[in-house]
């Protein structure tokens, strides 16, 4: 079984969801995990019901609250291992119908906020000449998708942040890598008709919408020293649904 003792990680989205699953994994595979998301009260929960958690609320969209939270890991902790950066919202609506507001609060939480971590942690990993940073993508990214114009604009502009990333930091032992998830089961796929997750299911190869748990598992290896040799790349988790 892959492990990640004696590291410790950050993730953000917490609370519910892929993010769940992933500080979940991370923690059972030894980790000491802290869980971050706006919402002190529903991380909290999710920090406690893990075997090494602690929890944080951040507005990731600020780069100052973000760099104060670190520093403040990184004296509590001793040392910062991994980021996986999951945080992220949708605000649907055609391109002629977005308002201004909805493309930016997109785009400050899914792309700044990225990049507000990832300029957070650079310093500590550095110094340690050691870390992993995860992004959580989509296959929207590369794909587009109408009606998501921010949200593919975002999570393409995840894909090239990681391997802008990954070229700055390789030099001091630090890995950039993104995981582009399909369709997966989430509160969002929970309301959907059953003949809309039918009609999906006929979409992918594999037959099946994804679970949280197929991403947590691959953030984990990303997040392994089975991984060190494995920087700059998009991985897709969607059962085949994208093919390139």
């Amino acid at each position: 079984m892959l492990e990640i003792k004696g590291k410790v990680a950050l993730v953000t989205g917490a609370s519910r969801g892929i993010g769940k699953a992933i500080a979940t994994v991370l923690s059972n595979a030894g980790g000491h995990v802290v869980c971050v998301s706006r919402s002190a009260k529903d991380v909290q929960a999710v920090a406690d019901s893990l075997p090494n958690a602690s929890a944080a609320a951040c507005d990731i969209s600020s780069s100052a609250g973000f760099k104060e939270l670190v520093n403040k890991i990184v004296e509590e902790q001793g040392q910062l291992d991994i980021l996986v950066n999951n945080a992220g919202i949708t605000r649907d609506a055609l391109i002629m119908r977005m308002k201004d507001d909805d493309w930016n609060m997109v785009l400050d939480i899914n792309l700044k906020g990225a990049f507000n971590a990832i300029k957070a942690v650079m310093r500590p990993m550095m110094k340690q000449k050691s870390g992993r940073i995860i992004n959580i993508s989509s296959v929207v990214g590369l794909s587009g998708n109408a009606g998501q114009a921010n949200y593919a604009a975002s999570k393409a502009g995840l894909i090239g942040l990681t391997k802008s990333t990954a070229k700055e930091l390789s030099s001091r032992g630090i890995t950039a890598n993104c995981i582009a998830p399909g369709y997966i089961a989430t509160d969002m796929t929970d309301k959907l008709s059953a003949a809309v997750k039918e009609d999906l299911e006929k979409q992918i190869p594999l037959g099946r919408i994804g679970s949280p748990d197929d991403i947590a598992n691959m953030v984990l290896f990303l997040a392994s020293d089975e991984a060190s040799y494995i920087t700059g790349q998009t991985i897709t988790v969607d059962g085949g649904l994208v093919m390139i």
